[in-house]
């Protein structure tokens, strides 16, 4: 058992994950769900020896040190594939992301038609959010393909790490890794405002000095791209408030009032064969009224320029639910038990 042969086999089956645990054989997810491969238990001297297989000596001792470890790595001409090593009982243990090997059209991708004119903003923010899994990076990327397909610019990524290798088209791509090529996110972005860039990718908002760079890039004229992990559109204005302190919170609403593009809030469901899964998308625009809101510190009104926005191309995530459940994409106990609110949405599908 090699990494690369684990890799390989997860491509071939369309698998999005592979997970090496000890007392069982691989596990794949495929269509979002587990399949336990046939074949021997790993033992934990093979997934030790597997473990070790991959790492550079720099690696296996931040691994000693840290206790887990997250690293990307490439197989086949292209692919690349996102490695975390974790201990468990005091034995490694190993799960793995296979990256997109091609980008998908929006359609494919079932992101609704705003996204592509979220691409064209000239600067601003645009935060991508949902839990882990949902397919944030996959949106982070499309975004920044679309860009490198139809501008001259220049675009700087920071991300840990990076799971989707862009090839310049018509912009220049410099794609950068934390702790490879960078130390942390803050440092990282301190130094790539000096770079020239029009468009920075971030590939998750983790704390506070992070948050403040990327709305002080976004104020001073730049497109900021960024993931960050909350359940929902208004939560997400919420949570980059709330990670400052009080006496620095109105600043931030001002710069995030000032700034703010939109939020994409998503959730990955399963489709109504039960084959794949498909993507349902919560979108908040950056309205007048949105602005507002977010300044005067009456964030707890958001949802309702959210419900009333469907002009302006929002949505919220019920309303998406409705609507894939309607064309058929999803059954109607995945979009009952997806729904912020199961009851309005049995009444409004009724």
């Amino acid at each position: 058992m090699t990494l690369d042969t684990l890799l390989r086999t997860g491509r071939k089956h369309e698998a999005s994950d592979i997970h090496i645990v000890v007392g069982m054989p691989p596990v794949f997810r495929v269509g979002g769900e587990i399949v336990v491969a046939k074949g021997e238990a790993i033992s934990a001297a093979m997934c030790q020896a597997l473990v070790r297989e991959c790492l550079n000596e720099e690696q296996q001792t931040r691994l000693e040190t840290d206790w887990q470890l997250c690293f990307s790595t490439m197989f086949g001409e292209r692919d690349r594939a996102r490695v975390t090593i974790y201990l468990r009982n005091g034995f490694p243990e190993v799960s793995i992301r296979l990256s997109e090997s091609t980008m998908r059209t929006r359609a494919q991708l079932h992101l609704p038609a705003i996204v592509d004119d979220l691409a064209h903003k000239p600067n601003g923010l645009i935060v991508i959010t949902g839990p882990t899994g949902v397919g944030k990076t996959t949106t982070f990327h499309y975004i920044i393909d679309l860009i490198n397909s139809e501008s001259r610019s220049k675009i700087v990524t920071i991300e840990d790490p990076i799971e989707y290798t862009h090839i310049s088209k018509r912009a220049l791509v410099i794609q950068q890794e934390v702790l490879t090529d960078v130390h942390s996110f803050p440092q990282a972005l301190v130094h790539v405002l000096r770079q020239d860039p029009d468009v920075i990718g971030i590939g998750e908002m983790r704390d506070r000095d992070t948050m403040y760079t990327a709305l002080m890039a976004a104020e001073t004229g730049h497109l900021v791209i960024a993931t960050l992990h909350t359940p929902d559109a208004v939560q997400s204005v919420q949570r980059i408030v709330s990670a400052f302190p009080g006496d620095q919170q109105e600043e931030v609403r001002l710069m995030l009032a000032n700034t703010l593009q939109a939020v994409l809030a998503q959730q990955l469901l399963p489709d109504a064969q039960g084959r794949r899964r498909t993507l349902c998308c919560e979108v908040l625009i950056g309205t007048y009224g949105v602005r507002h809101n977010i300044r005067e510190n009456t964030i707890h009104k958001l949802y309702s320029e959210l419900q009333a926005g469907r002009k302006f191309g929002m949505v919220t995530m019920d309303h998406a639910l409705l609507e894939l459940y309607q064309k058929g994409d999803i059954t109607y106990d995945t979009a009952l038990t997806a729904a912020r609110d199961p009851q309005s949405l049995q009444a409004r599908s009724a």
